[in-house]
């Protein structure tokens, strides 16, 4: 594999905006793969590539996304907080017509120096992200892409990808 991990998010950010048609591309391809094989692939590539990168130096995906809140975990954390569930759910939640609880606000009210203030009881959408280690990536392959752009490890794993695939647009 290839050492030389891109970790700027502005060089991410052009690379992704060049990489457009490719990556629809891409899509079309990693569609007609056994899935189970680029499961194997996605995985490899998250263990080689995602203890190279200090998410911390980043702290992106707290910065820009919407996390879904469960009942459970924001009992959790109002508890840890020290808070009524009423009093945290003023503070940090949103709720949408469908009952669907939302963190309120971009970025995270959690996050300080790029780091979660409450990560022992952070989010189950925070512990998962950015999910490649999970299986089913074909069927996931909106969701990464949407990601590609935000997440170096998801970048990183999407380029380092396309060569082991041996892509060719």
């Amino acid at each position: 594999m290839n050492n030389n991990l891109v970790t700027n998010l502005v060089e991410i950010a052009a690379i992704a905006e060049k990489n457009e048609a490719t990556n629809y591309a891409f899509i079309n391809f990693l569609q007609q793969l056994n899935s189970t094989t680029l499961d194997n692939l996605v995985h490899q590539l998250n263990k080689e590539i995602t203890p190279k990168i200090d998410c911390t130096s980043c702290g992106n995906c707290c910065k820009s996304l919407m996390i879904n809140v469960t009942e459970q975990e924001a009992d959790l954390l109002a508890n840890h907080l020290q808070q009524s569930r009423e009093n945290f759910d003023a503070l940090y939640i949103e709720r949408g017509s469908s009952g669907t609880m939302l963190i309120n606000k971009i970025p995270c009210h959690f996050l300080q120096d790029n780091k979660c203030t409450v990560y022992e009881y952070r989010f189950e959408g925070c512990k998962e992200f950015p999910a490649m280690h999970l299986p089913q990536v074909q069927q996931r392959l909106f969701t990464v892409f949407m990601h590609y752009h935000r997440c170096p490890i998801i970048f990183n794993i999407v380029e380092q990808l396309k060569k082991v695939t041996e892509f060719v647009d």
